[in-house]
């Protein structure tokens, strides 16, 4: 199995669990005298199977990343990278939206409020941290499709 379809298949199996998980609440109480829609104990040890499949699933994805290496760097270093790329990328998007707000004065008298950074610098800054983020997702979605789940 290559990584890409273990990690199409964790995906599901976490909607799968999240599921279950709002079925139990669903089934967690019932009248008195009634019975629930379905039965929480079925429910219970189908979340268990699923829960151990995504544990081994899970196990297999990163021991695969750690032990792939592109152009010198494992999956796990790349991974890591991207995700603080794309934390960097959101915090100095939201960073120049607000440097970057026009206020508008309506009398000479207002205080005028300006940025307190170059505006068009950062934005600079982001596009690269964009085409990094562009680069490095490519690179690894191209060793999810062709690595051997280990």
């Amino acid at each position: 199995m290559k990584l890409a379809l273990a990690l199409s298949e964790r995906a599901d199996l976490q909607r799968r669990i999240a599921e279950l998980s709002g079925r139990l609440n669903n089934n967690a109480k019932t009248q008195e005298g009634e019975k629930s829609a379905e039965d929480p104990k079925e429910l219970l040890a189908e979340l268990d199977e699923n829960l151990e499949n995504l544990e081994q699933l899970i196990i297999k994805i990163n021991l695969t990343n750690s032990k792939t290496v592109v152009d010198g760097v494992s999956l796990t270093e790349m991974i890591a990278k991207r995700d603080c790329l794309a934390k960097r990328l959101s915090v100095m998007r939201s960073f120049l939206d607000s440097a970057s707000e026009k206020v508008d004065r309506y009398t000479q008298t207002e205080i005028k409020i300006v940025s307190t950074v170059s505006v068009s610098k950062l934005q600079k800054e982001c596009d690269s941290y964009s085409k990094q983020l562009r680069q490095i997702d490519e690179k690894i979605q191209e060793a999810n499709w062709t690595t051997e789940l280990i």
